[in-house]
């Protein structure tokens, strides 16, 4: 049965990250506030967690999730080869709405799908997000909803729709705002944007001018 405990209270906030904290590393899921949409999250080193956030998603391996880490200097962790031009963009815009998608480190034991040997990552820029990473390291977080219906913009919204498939929703109240973050890619010679989010175009150009847009523009 799944819990939803509502952050905008002290306890209630400590009560649910702490439960939050040990569903994860029981393999179970949790719903968690961003300064996007809400995401419904997995330990990203355990594999059977992994798929059980992409089967209550409904959507197959062919599109893994994103990491969250709770701080910039961990992406070195999980990514090599990071250009400097990303790591202006993560200067400027982390915690914030920017999802990078780097080469992954091949010492890393884990299986987020087919990533081709890269990962996805951001940090976002919420400050019970921040707190629960901080205690659970990296996580697998992909948007809280089934694929093809809306994001949530709150743990309500994405309790309809994942039900007890996830241990603990913590609410922390509307994000105010339904665009996911903006996705650049880094693995090729140009730095390209995958896909426009809640981070304009022109803003990611006031850092590095020469991005391509989607589809090469």
């Amino acid at each position: 049965m799944s819990s939803l405990y509502d952050c905008t209270d002290a306890d209630q906030r400590a009560t649910g990250l702490r439960h939050a904290a040990d569903a994860l590393r029981r393999g179970e899921l949790v719903v968690l506030p961003t300064d996007t949409v809400y995401g419904v999250g997995a330990d990203a080193f355990t594999p059977a967690a992994v798929a059980a956030l992409l089967e209550a998603k409904g959507r197959g391996r062919e599109k893994p999730p994103p990491v969250l880490v709770p701080d910039a200097r961990t992406l070195d962790g999980l990514a090599t080869d990071v250009p400097d031009d990303v790591r202006a963009l993560i200067e400027r815009f982390w915690p914030g709405p920017l999802t990078v998608i780097c080469r992954a480190q091949p010492s890393l034991h884990w299986d987020l799908g087919d990533t081709g040997g890269t990962v996805a990552v951001r940090m976002p820029h919420h400050e019970v997000a921040l707190e629960l990473l901080a205690t659970t390291g990296p996580l697998a977080v992909s948007s809280a909803n089934r694929t093809g219906r809306p994001a949530a913009t709150t743990a309500a919204e994405a309790r309809e729709q994942l039900g007890d498939a996830v241990a603990a929703y913590l609410e922390a109240g509307p994000t105010g705002r339904s665009e996911p973050s903006t996705i650049l890619d880094a693995t090729g010679g140009r730095l390209r944007v995958v896909r426009l989010g809640a981070l304009g175009l022109e803003e990611v150009r006031e850092v590095v001018p020469d991005v391509d847009g989607p589809g090469g523009a």
